[in-house]
């Protein structure tokens, strides 16, 4: 075995990485705060979608991985790895509170000649200026001198079977050039391919600027698609008809809003970083914008189409076909749904959903009941889920409200499918 890598969060990112590493004859220990998920992984029990439950117990039972509460185990740890959430306050500021109360737990235990990396998605200068300082005041040791530490942004695309964590290029940037050629080293005995960059805030900065030219562009797409419906214009023939050309063009979809834990947030990061330079990201912020309001713009056009069926939209039974941010996944974190549904529910209409990969949707009081389309006034697909048969669908059920052109032309022109 070569030298132990510590995980520090067993979640998305923690989870997929610990069995790429360990698949590749390292050894592996993961740090996990949730007792729950401590036992679960001790027992083989995978409850991250991309990570297999059988492969999961082999390299649990073969000693490649290991889990604990404990972050005593830190310190015979060759390297720690980073790998917990960052989510945004109310106020839709930064909230690192997770990671920097992680960094006090590890500082103590911090040994000479380890490294650090933070994978969490952060803006510029967090790695340098907030979590440098504390792993130093708590180990008496110096960052880039007694310890590496580095930048090495998560990519992760749950679901995804072509990109995965193991052959999609990892982005490194280092304190010193040489923190960056040992997080090199590490990321080298498991992923195919390491980008080094000449800094922690590149790095950073690197992973804002992926996520923020996905919002942007999906907002530029939302827009046009609530210009084409007062134009009267099939908004998904135009961006299919667009993506024709072989060059200068690249396709995006309008949807209900953007989810998952990285486009939603991302861009917030950047603009409350910009704003200590006395610069302000209009731009960024106003696709922002866009993007959030799509819920309530969909929650319109269901109401248009209830209204043409001579219906309110209060209490009338309304089937969300699923609830998961994009299809084929469990993953519901930012979804739109859970904002629709919301909208839904203050409206008084009678709600319910359906999603074959999420029974429960505690946010919303809510389980996943069974597709009865003829059941219902009117069936809203908000992700797209494979294996639906949306013929079917449309054949049984008053009226769809079509989010994501699941449907294709099938029904719309007779008023039965309203589309984006």
């Amino acid at each position: 075995m070569k030298g132990q890598v510590a995980i520090v969060g067993a979640g998305y990112v923690g989870l997929p990485l610990a069995q790429v590493f360990a698949g590749a004859g390292n050894q592996v220990l993961l740090v996990e705060a949730n007792p729950e998920k401590v036992e679960l992984v001790k027992r083989g029990e995978s409850y991250i979608g991309d990570v297999p439950s059988a492969g999961l117990a082999q390299l649990v039972e073969s000693g490649a991985i290991d889990i604990t509460t404990d972050y005593d185990a830190l310190k015979e740890a060759d390297a720690i790895l980073i790998a917990l959430q960052t989510p945004l306050t109310a106020q839709r500021e930064p909230d690192l509170s997770i990671v920097l109360g992680a960094a006090e737990d590890i500082a103590p235990r911090l040994q000479k000649g380890q490294l650090v990396v933070l994978e969490s998605t952060t803006y510029p200068g967090t790695t340098r200026e907030r979590l440098a300082p504390i792993l130093e005041s708590g180990s008496g040791l110096t960052a880039g001198q007694d310890f590496h530490l580095a930048f090495s942004p998560e990519r992760v695309d749950p679901g995804r079977e072509d990109w995965t964590t193991r052959n999609t290029p990892k982005i490194v940037g280092g304190l010193t050039p040489a923190c960056t050629e040992r997080a090199v080293e590490l990321y080298s005995r498991a992923l195919e391919t390491v980008h080094p960059v000449s800094s922690p805030e590149a790095a950073e900065l690197t992973k804002l600027l992926e996520n923020i030219f996905r919002s942007v562009n999906i907002a530029l797409v939302n827009e046009l698609a609530q210009l084409c419906d007062r134009m009267q214009i099939d908004v998904w023939e135009v961006v299919g008809a667009a993506a024709t050309k072989p060059f200068g063009f690249m396709s995006f979809q309008p949807g209900p809003g953007l989810g998952g834990h990285c486009m939603p947030i991302d861009p917030f990061y950047l603009t409350w970083k910009a704003r200590e330079y006395d610069f302000y990201t209009e731009f960024i912020e106003l696709a922002g914008k866009v993007n959030e309001n799509m819920p309530y713009w969909c929650l319109g056009k269901i109401a248009r189409a209830l209204n043409s069926h001579e219906k309110a939209l209060k209490g009338s039974r309304v089937q969300l076909l699923g609830v998961s941010y994009k299809a084929d996944i469990d993953d519901t974190r930012e979804s739109p749904a859970i904002k629709l549904i919301e909208l839904l529910q203050e409206a008084e209409a009678d709600v319910s959903y359906h999603d074959p990969f999420v029974g429960e949707l505690p946010e919303a009081g809510l389980s996943s009941s069974p597709l009865d389309p003829a059941a219902v006034d009117c069936v809203v697909i908000v992700t797209a889920h494979s294996g639906i048969d949306y013929d079917e669908l449309v054949a049984q059920a008053p009226l769809v409200v079509d989010l994501r052109n699941a449907t294709g032309k099938n029904g719309t022109g007779n008023g039965k499918v309203w589309k984006l």
